[in-house]
């Protein structure tokens, strides 16, 4: 059996937090594989990229999430007991009740509530002369998804819950006391969910029936007793949090309709055919998640190395949407890729692989795309705006990654 080829450093940790996104592609290029050994945080790890590798990491009972990834990670992203943190049966099982909330009326209603918000919002944007708009999705998103999953808001906490949301997502690939504050606030998030999913089931506070809300509190466990209240708190906090993470995606898409002026131009004519390839090349060109990652649940052999039960690995996302053998000249920004796509759950892969009703693929990505299409339509066909000078890199060392301005907005008008 073939050696796994090794980088050559007796540890990446340093180079992973310089390079960030690049790394597992960057060392996968020089070593000439898909597949190779490093340390992280002097931990052994596997990492590898591609098609072939998505579809083998996310076959269902393969890996596990449990104990892999970092402690502070795993509290602001997903915490114990949450769906992502759960194998086998009991997966399927709680992965069953969050499919079951995308119904195309649910997924539909989620992109009406945002143009809802958005509207709304356009006369304050406009007075303000200028708003960053990906700050801005923060607080509009939070909106959205307390609406759109039955959880009460009022008017003067949304600015504190989107604060605790964001900084969830922000803080959730950094180290330092951002991080600890991040933490702190997700705490605080949990106690008020907790809290409401005890006076849901009370009775105290109608939801209403089929929302998010509602079928989080009355799910029960295989075993037919209810999710304890932690649990369920959890899980409300995993259908907010996402919501609010879609802001990524549609500053992401204002930018590149700022750098694609004809394919804005289009849009504000109304065409409707290109709408969703070009939501999709910004959900494969723009860096979301960098990797994800897995432990070996058993031994198994692929590609001539075998694995080892236990043996952590990571799985470059950013890397696989970035692969020249699945997209051609792929740091080109080219919609008109997704005419005609397939549709290969392994090949675009931003928020994970494989079948979402029986792997760990992100339940949410339905939605995701059509907020995004919605985002587009309004950005293009209900505002006329400017983008005044403003540093629009994007650090790919920063994780999560984002336009250095936030991609600031001015002279905003409402359309005719």
């Amino acid at each position: 059996m073939p050696d796994t080829p090794r980088a050559p450093a007796l540890d990446d940790t340093l180079a992973l937090l310089r390079e960030g996104y690049t790394f597992i592609g960057r060392r996968c290029d020089e070593l000439g594989t898909d597949l190779f050994a490093t340390r992280l945080m002097m931990t052994p790890v596997l990492c590898m990229r591609g098609a072939e590798a998505a579809r083998m990491f996310y076959a269902p009972g393969r890996f596990t999430r449990q104990g892999a990834m970092p402690r502070s990670t795993l509290w602001l992203l997903q915490d114990k007991g949450s769906v992502q943190a759960l194998d086998g049966a009991a997966h399927r099982h709680r992965k069953a009740m969050f499919m079951a909330m995308m119904s195309p009326g649910a997924i539909a209603g989620a992109a009406d509530l945002l143009e809802k918000h958005w509207r709304e919002a356009l006369p304050r944007w406009e007075a303000a002369g200028e708003v960053a708009l990906f700050e801005e999705m923060g607080l509009l998103l939070t909106r959205v998804a307390c609406d759109w999953a039955g959880v009460p808001l009022r008017e003067e906490d949304a600015p504190t819950l989107a604060a605790e949301l964001t900084a969830m997502i922000e803080y959730s690939g950094r180290v330092g006391p951002g991080t600890l504050n991040a933490l702190r606030l997700r705490a605080r998030t949990e106690r008020r969910m907790r809290a409401l999913v005890r006076e849901i089931r009370a009775g105290a506070v109608p939801v209403p029936e089929g929302s998010a809300a509602a079928l989080i509190a009355a799910h029960r466990a295989p075993d037919g007793t209810p999710l304890d209240e932690k649990a369920a708190a959890v899980e409300l906090i995993n259908i907010l949090r996402p919501t609010v993470a879609v802001g990524r995606f549609i500053a992401f898409a204002a930018l590149a309709l700022h750098e694609n002026p004809a394919w804005r131009a289009r849009f504000a004519a109304g065409e409707e055919d290109g709408l969703e390839p070009f939501v999709q090349e910004v959900r494969r060109f723009y860096p979301f998640f960098p990797m994800i990652g897995g432990r070996a649940c058993e031994a198994f052999e692929w590609h001539g190395h075998r694995f080892a039960a236990g043996d952590w690995v990571l799985l470059d996302l950013y890397g696989t949407n970035h692969d020249p053998r699945l997209w051609p000249e792929p740091h080109r920004f080219r919609p008109e890729r997704f005419h005609g796509w397939p549709g290969d759950p392994d090949t675009l892969v931003p928020q994970g692989a494989g079948d979402p009703y029986q792997g760990h693929r992100c339940p949410g990505e339905w939605i995701t795309i059509a907020l995004m299409g919605r985002a587009v339509r309004l950005l293009s066909q209900a505002m006329r705006y400017a983008l005044p000078p403003q540093d629009l890199s994007i650090r790919l060392n920063r994780m999560p990654a984002m336009a250095e301005s936030g991609v600031r907005l001015r002279e905003i008008r409402r359309a005719a």
